[in-house]
């Protein structure tokens, strides 16, 4: 079994807005439907939402952020994992880790060179997921957020 990515469409729209994280994980994700209105609201080609399929099975959700103005006034441009949820009874399959890689393949596409994620700090957070992956904090902050980059 190899997961694979999907767009979000009509067709698996309230398959995509079904997705749900651990209850213990829903302070720290927002849920798939405030994603997708994020994506909408953005310019073209800023948001990359994906459901994670395996099989027939939905297993989770990425929304990628790619080439924004990370500080709003030009100075840096940034790309990276803005949402990751892997439904609740699908966690600890690699469901997460094939996310993260399937992210790190299109920035390098892009021509990236870095993969940008914040997590919310504290003992249930992924903070050691996010680290066992390579990522590194790099001292910034963002809404409350710890910053982590991925040389890629």
């Amino acid at each position: 079994m190899t997961p694979r990515l999907e767009e979000v469409t009509p067709r698996n729209f309230e398959t995509a807005v079904g997705i749900r994280v651990r209850p213990d994980q829903e302070h720290a994700v927002s849920p798939v439907v405030q994603s997708l209105a994020e994506a909408y609201v953005h310019p073209a080609g800023v948001a990359w939402p994906r459901l994670i399929v395996d099989e027939a099975r939905t297993v989770g959700f990425l929304m990628a952020f790619l080439d924004i103005d990370w500080y709003g006034d030009g100075s840096v441009r940034r790309s990276g994992l803005w949402r990751l949820n892997i439904a609740d009874g699908e966690q600890g399959k690699g469901y997460g880790r094939f996310a993260v890689d399937s992210v790190a393949a299109e920035i390098r596409r892009l021509g990236g060179t870095q993969l940008y994620v914040t997590w919310h700090p504290g003992p249930d957070g992924p903070e050691e997921f996010y680290l066992r992956l390579g990522f590194r904090r790099n001292g910034e902050t963002s809404g409350g957020q710890t910053v982590g980059v991925l040389e890629l």
